[in-house]
């Protein structure tokens, strides 16, 4: 049996390209992340840029460096969500990768679809944009806890704040 999926680092992504949140599981390495997710998005929008149209939103191993190998996924509104996992000798199976992806989903769905946490966006703005960015603030620790509770889940240590 191939050892538990291990997460180093989740990161979501506005359609504007705009971190929502970036989680990491590794202390100290918060920056390497952050670069991590911002050089995936390239990869992403060669991928998703394409003439063909697919419903797939699973993009799979984007890319990999530093011992780290980074996947993607686009949700159907284009939000992206990058997985930044350790580099192993291990087999990393696609069908744990996609079922991590969508427990991700549907905990960032269950997020912004609370109708009162949208009170927390700019009222003078009318670009959505900054209701997604609003998703990433302390306010938003049921979201933060849900990602913390997949990654429990998957048998990862999640180191305290």
């Amino acid at each position: 049996m191939p050892p538990p999926l291990r997460l180093n680092a989740v990161a979501f992504i506005s359609p504007q390209n705009h971190p929502i949140l970036i989680r990491t599981f590794q202390a100290g390495d918060e920056l390497k992340y952050h670069y991590v997710a911002h050089t995936s998005l390239d990869v992403i929008e060669e991928r998703v840029g394409g003439t063909t149209k697919s419903t797939d939103c699973y993009l799979g191993l984007l890319y990999a460096m530093d011992e780290v190998a980074a996947y993607g996924y686009v949700t159907p509104l284009k939000v992206k969500i990058v997985l930044a996992l350790p580099l192993t000798d291990s087999v990393v199976r696609d069908a744990e990768v996609i079922m991590t992806f969508k427990a991700l989903h549907m905990a960032f769905y269950q997020a912004v679809s609370n109708p009162f946490l949208k009170l927390e966006a700019s009222s003078e703005s009318p670009n959505d944009q900054f209701s997604y960015l609003a998703v990433g603030s302390a306010k938003w620790k049921t979201f933060r806890r849900r990602v913390d509770d997949i990654t429990r889940a998957l048998g990862n240590h999640i180191p305290s704040p």
